[in-house]
């Protein structure tokens, strides 16, 4: 029979694997309402220029006559290099590209305008029309002369897009995301994300919460994809998530400018890194990015001299096994004596069946004059889980791996293995781990548990990514090794 710590022991290890693969809920207040809107008419304004927004200020809002006419463009395309975004006149936007991205700008929300941005009056949030002028192929100007206010967007060389306001009067200001909830095989949830407080929140699309803070950024996040809206300071605004999709984001204050500007980009970690603000936290590494990002970086100098990212998982891996190992190479050497002494613990359960106390001091005074330890069998396992959540999140999180290939059937490492063939590997390497594994402290019932965590584990991971489950399959595989060389130096 178990004592309690070894009980203790055994479900930390079964309740570890569950918790790894568990999905974090995010509660909040049950709200179904959304928020009010009032439809504006559009306004056209006549022989109104808009002004540069290095003037744009509340005393040069309003519009000023010229002797051109504005261009009153529906929709319109802002350009620098390869970048590009497309917004209609109501400053809801359709479109962007940006080099750097592998899937089209319409996956990150599944729907036509995923955000717009509204103006709060006395009468609520107005979908306000502009009369727009393009500047040039990287910059527009609107205005809109009814209620006296103007705006100017810039696309720069690093693919973001500032964008100004400015009003005679003081408004407040509502962004409104939209998106539709989807789930890939690859586990890839559709999701708003914002920093908030000084904390990168993640709701997924179709969740309900709401609440208010001190906001830097915010948008949408989708299969290593975000697009999202960073205020050039921080402001303090009211935010609510509905069940049918909605993030709204309204700025707390009333106020006669407000600037920012717009990201559209693949979450590549060096990169969100470069743009600043903090972006960076959108890639998910949880608790243990201290160990995570080192990993990241070194899993990419791999790949750097070795173009593969299937064989940078599997050096990785045999690095971190090699860091680990003089931690396990005690464990191992205990466990090597607890297979020696399985006779003489099935000697003392047969004298003293019937004595429980007698069986639990006898075999506890076996363990301590052959320096066995009965709880060696776990340890292992429970020294590399730092590491495997750290390259979980890595592997689940990193763009990296998206159309990365392997070998002939594995042509994307960021989704599961067509086939299975990773999945069956890495059960059969642990089922023969399990074997090599002493089990001599358990009764029949609690052995025959433990034989089936391996096939338990394989199901689990049987549709996460081929990347993940190539880890653990080769971590299995060394461990083996290591395993098998230290009971041949303790036998020696």
């Amino acid at each position: 029979m178990f004592n309690s710590d070894q009980k203790r022991a055994f479900l930390a290890v079964i309740l570890s694997g569950a918790i790894l693969f568990g999905w974090q809920l995010y509660f909040g207040p049950k709200q179904k309402a959304a928020a009010e809107k009032v439809e504006a008419k559009a306004v056209t304004t006549d022989n109104k220029t808009p002004v540069s927004p290095s003037t744009l200020t509340a005393e040069t809002a309003a519009p000023v006559d010229t002797t051109k006419d504005p261009i009153n463009l529906s929709n319109v395309v802002i350009k620098n290099g390869d970048y590009s975004f497309q917004m209609n006149n109501d400053l809801s936007f359709e479109n962007a590209t940006n080099p750097n991205s592998v899937f089209p700008f319409s996956d990150i929300s599944g729907v036509k305008n995923p955000l717009k941005v509204e103006l709060i009056t006395d009468y609520g949030a107005l979908d306000v029309r502009y009369d727009i002028v393009k500047i040039s192929d990287s910059k527009v100007s609107g205005s809109n002369a009814n209620f006296g206010i103007q705006f100017e967007a810039e696309l720069k060389a690093d693919g973001k897009m500032y964008f100004n306001f400015a009003s005679q009067k003081p408004y407040k200001y509502r962004f409104l995301f939209e998106g539709k909830e989807k789930k890939l095989d690859n586990g890839q949830i559709r999701h708003f994300v914002y920093y908030n407080n000084s904390k990168v929140n993640i709701v997924a699309v179709g969740d309900d919460k709401e609440s208010d803070g001190s906001m830097k950024w915010f948008g949408m996040d989708f299969n290593y994809h975000l697009f999202t809206f960073v205020f050039s300071g921080t402001e303090t605004a009211r935010y609510k998530i509905t069940e049918d999709g909605k993030f709204y984001v309204d700025t707390n204050d009333k106020k006669t400018s407000l600037s920012g500007h717009f990201v559209f980009t693949k979450k590549t970690y060096d990169h969100l890194v470069t743009l600043g603000d903090n972006l960076h936290l959108s890639v998910d590494f949880g608790m243990l990015s201290v160990l995570a990002v080192p990993m990241l970086h070194t899993l990419q100098w791999f790949y750097k001299y070795i173009p593969n990212y299937g064989l940078a998982i599997i050096i990785l891996t045999i690095l971190i096994r090699l860091i680990t190992f003089p931690l396990q190479w005690k464990s191992f050497k205990s466990m090597k004596k607890m297979q020696k002494i399985q006779p003489d613990l099935q000697k003392i359960r047969e004298k003293y069946k019937d004595e429980p106390q007698k069986l639990q001091s006898e075999t506890m005074e076996l363990f301590k004059r052959a320096g066995a330890n009965p709880l060696s069998g776990c340890l292992p396992l429970l020294l590399q889980m730092p590491f495997f959540f750290a390259i979980y999140k890595v592997l689940y999180s990193a763009v990296e791996l998206v159309d990365a290939p392997f070998v002939a059937w594995i042509v994307d490492l960021s989704v599961k293995d067509p086939y299975y063939v990773l999945p069956v590997l890495m059960t059969i390497s642990m089922f023969l781990q399990q074997k090599l594994t002493p089990q001599s402290t358990m009764d029949p019932t609690q052995q025959k548990v433990m034989l089936l965590m391996p096939i338990i584990f394989g199901f689990i991971m049987h549709s996460l990514p081929a990347g993940l489950v190539l880890y653990i399959f080769v971590s299995t595989i060394f461990g083996l090794l290591q395993q098998l060389f230290v009971y041949k130096i303790a036998e020696d």
